[in-house]
């Protein structure tokens, strides 16, 4: 009986099977079919990415450009200011709107900036020096920050330049719409113009230097706008503790420097303000992000040589 079985199992394993050609056809066509489908899902994913990537290529930072940014700097800031002082200097309803401003401010509890601009004035090196703050810390300040962010910021840099931008832009259109002479300009002398009675150069809307500006381009103050994107700046970027207390105290003294010396209202400031928030937004907008949650760096978008693969 042993031997019986094992001849069977010997004779069932020489035995050779000979299997049915059509499972395998089958399985061929099948494989054949999931590869193309697996081909055809893959290049609409392809496709759907390669979209995805050129909207994002068009929002993602780059690297900028030095020669770029001095030329679109010093075009946009020209432009701006012809179109600041191309605006009609409609002074009477400067004055009327001023009026109002200080009336409201009165009925709001909030109108001190005429107790603040006469005692700074008593200070005769104080306010001198808030005249000089007022016509150069405007510019240097901004510019500063501006080559701060380009120089160690690279890849937050173009979100924050178009915050700027567009706060700017959109200044131009309060300046169009709603005329508005600075406290020192308004009827009655209840206010000193610091820098005419210090014989100081201290602004670009004063004594000499009065015809090269719009003196009832008042709201909204882009002293305030330019120095709250710094100081924001500063204080989301900066990773000393020193520099994020600087750009938090200086929009808070420009606010005191531009009432002080009689050029703006509290409410020009809130105008300032709103600018920004556009501004903000509209950054926002386009980068999904605001500029310091942006990467710091971002590569080099320039093209490359790359070796040939043998």
């Amino acid at each position: 009986m042993g031997e019986s079985t094992v001849k069977t199992q010997e004779g069932l394993s020489g035995r050779t099977v000979t299997p049915s050609p059509i499972p395998e056809e089958e399985a061929v066509a099948d494989a054949t079919a999931a590869a193309a489908n697996a081909s055809t899902e893959q290049d609409a994913s392809g496709e759907a990415v390669g979209r995805r990537t050129w909207l994002q290529r068009r929002r993602a930072p780059r690297r900028p450009r030095i020669w770029f940014e001095i030329l679109l700097i010093a075009v946009s800031y020209w432009t701006y200011s012809l179109i600041r002082n191309a605006v009609p200097e409609q002074k009477a309803q400067a004055l009327r709107n001023a009026d109002w401003i200080w009336e409201t401010e009165k009925t709001l509890g909030i109108a001190v900036e005429q107790s603040i601009n006469h005692a700074m004035n008593s200070v005769t090196w104080l306010i001198v020096g808030m005249n000089y703050y007022y016509a150069t810390l405007h510019f240097l300040v901004t510019i500063g920050v501006l080559v701060w962010l380009f120089r160690y910021h690279p890849g937050r840099y173009a979100a924050a330049r178009l915050v700027l931008f567009a706060t700017t832009g959109v200044a131009l259109l309060g300046y169009y719409l709603y005329p508005l002479a600075p406290p020192r300009l308004m009827n009655g002398g209840r206010f000193i113009d610091t820098v005419l009675h210090h014989e100081t150069w201290g602004s670009m809307a004063s004594g000499d230097l009065k015809h090269m500006s719009n003196q009832y381009a008042a709201m909204p103050s882009m002293h305030i706008g330019w120095s709250l994107w710094c100081g924001l700046i500063i204080f989301a970027v900066a990773s000393a503790p020193w520099a994020k207390i600087l750009g938090l105290l200086y929009p808070t003294l420009t606010l005191l420097v531009i009432v002080a010396t009689a050029n703006h209202f509290w409410l020009d400031a809130v105008g300032g303000m709103l600018c920004l928030a556009f501004g903000m937004a509209l950054s926002y907008a386009w980068y999904g992000s605001t500029p310091y949650r942006l990467p710091r760096h971002v590569d080099d978008d320039r093209p490359r040589h790359r070796p040939q693969a043998v």
